[in-house]
């Protein structure tokens, strides 16, 4: 529990999120108050909880998801090793990408940043964007 920005999913099922996670993705549970229905969980250095809705401290007054996908407007990228592993596991479970691997180039002012990346959506619908890091290279000249 070291990182600055930790996000937490309210999640309809948290035993079906927390398999998701583990038995899928390979994150490991770092602890859990299943009383609560919550996990926190960890993969190399990216870290997220999950929260059951109506269990332990819930917000609401319009701040819960209420329908299928939750987190719309929302992805959130985290950096592994390799990318291979995971979709490896994701083809086995039958698990469908949202979006399927790509190698993409980001411009950062005069340099170029290389993702081999793709998206899955968790049980709840919350965007994944696991990317392996490819690198860095100068901008192409136009034209």
């Amino acid at each position: 529990m070291s990182n600055a920005l930790v996000p937490e999913f309210a999640v309809s099922d948290w035993r079906r999120s927390r398999s998701f996670y583990r038995e899928i993705l390979g994150f490991e549970c770092v602890y859990e108050r299943p009383e609560e229905g919550f996990c926190y969980l960890r993969l190399g250095e990216a870290e997220l909880m999950i929260d059951q809705i109506g269990e332990g401290r819930s917000f609401d007054s319009g701040h819960l998801p209420d329908a299928y996908p939750f987190g719309r407007g929302l992805n959130v990228q985290i950096r592994v090793h390799s990318v291979g592993r995971m979709l490896d596991a994701l083809a086995r479970a039958g698990y469908p990408l949202f979006l399927p691997v790509e190698e993409k180039w980001y411009r950062a002012d005069c340099m170029e940043l290389g993702n081999r990346q793709f998206i899955v959506a968790d049980p709840d619908g919350y965007l994944l964007r696991f990317f392996e890091d490819l690198g860095e290279r100068p901008v192409a000249a136009p034209g």
